[in-house]
């Protein structure tokens, strides 16, 4: 579904340096504080230092939320608010370990089809412009070096990079030899077709436009979910190693912890809390 874009810019959209970063976003609400605002937040802070950098936000939402709403209309990036709720049957339930369900599957395919839609409505010029744009999967619950993005700009079919502090180990990383990916290091079923975590690869959008089959698969199996796309779209030779032929670790899985509110806790029930109406 659709959201009338405020700020998606039309220009940069046809432009050839253009970077589209597809986010999912899912309400983490605790009692006393937000998670979400905080995580975009620095996500923000981040995005607008990167050059001819397009934002679609994706909510996993039967409808916009004010709050993201809101959050980017005063963010100063260029973006396109979008939203699609994931099937009740897809959706972790109260007490499911992270991992149990891939998630966002249903979110990054609707960013996906709205770029296509762009697509398919250019002409000439505009048309010849996608040839060199790159889309990036940029989660929430990542940190990103600025360095980053400089490196993905430059990717022909799909290019890879390391990834930090994700798969219980300090890194996962493509390995390369005589410039080419032969296998990677990852702790957990290296035999998947590409065991690579969200955060280390970017495609062109021009192998995106030109293979309207690749999706994410909602419902792919543990760690799979990343395969179920790419395996549309290259095979492993096609892989352009970056970050130092993959030496480098540029992204960062970083999870906001739930703060403690113990003394909180203590004044509400002395009907001393703090003030509802200040959005934390």
């Amino acid at each position: 579904v659709k959201l009338k874009k405020k700020k998606a810019c039309l220009s940069l959209f046809f432009s050839s340096t253009a970077l589209h970063l597809i986010a999912f976003l899912m309400q983490k609400m605790c009692s006393v504080w937000n998670k979400l605002i905080t995580e975009l937040t620095r996500l923000s802070h981040t995005f607008l230092h990167v050059p001819q950098l397009h934002w679609i936000v994706v909510e996993d939402a039967p409808q916009p939320t004010p709050l993201v709403t809101d959050f980017l209309a005063a963010s100063g990036l260029t973006y396109t608010h979008l939203y699609k709720l994931t099937p009740k049957d897809r959706k972790l339930q109260e007490g499911d370990p992270s991992w149990l369900k891939p998630r966002g599957a249903e979110q990054r395919n609707e960013g996906l089809h709205w770029l296509r839609e762009m697509g398919a409505a250019a002409k000439g010029k505009e048309a010849a412009a996608l040839e060199e744009a790159v889309v990036y999967f940029a989660d929430d619950d990542n940190t990103y070096s600025l360095q980053l993005f400089e490196e993905m700009r430059y990717t022909y079919r799909v290019s890879v990079w390391p990834v930090g502090l994700v798969g219980g180990m300090k890194f996962e990383r493509p390995v390369v030899e005589d410039g080419k990916v032969v296998r990677f290091h990852t702790g957990w079923r290296p035999n998947r077709p590409f065991p690579i975590d969200m955060a280390g690869f970017a495609v062109s959008l021009r192998l995106i436009l030109t293979n309207p089959q690749a999706r994410f698969d909602g419902d792919a199996q543990m760690g799979f979910l990343e395969s179920s796309f790419l395996q549309h779209l290259v095979t492993m030779d096609d892989l352009e190693p970056k970050a130092d032929l993959c030496t480098k670790v540029l992204v960062w899985h970083t999870r906001t912890e739930k703060p403690k509110m113990k003394r909180e806790d203590a004044l509400q029930k002395q009907g001393l809390g703090s003030d509802p109406d200040v959005e934390v």
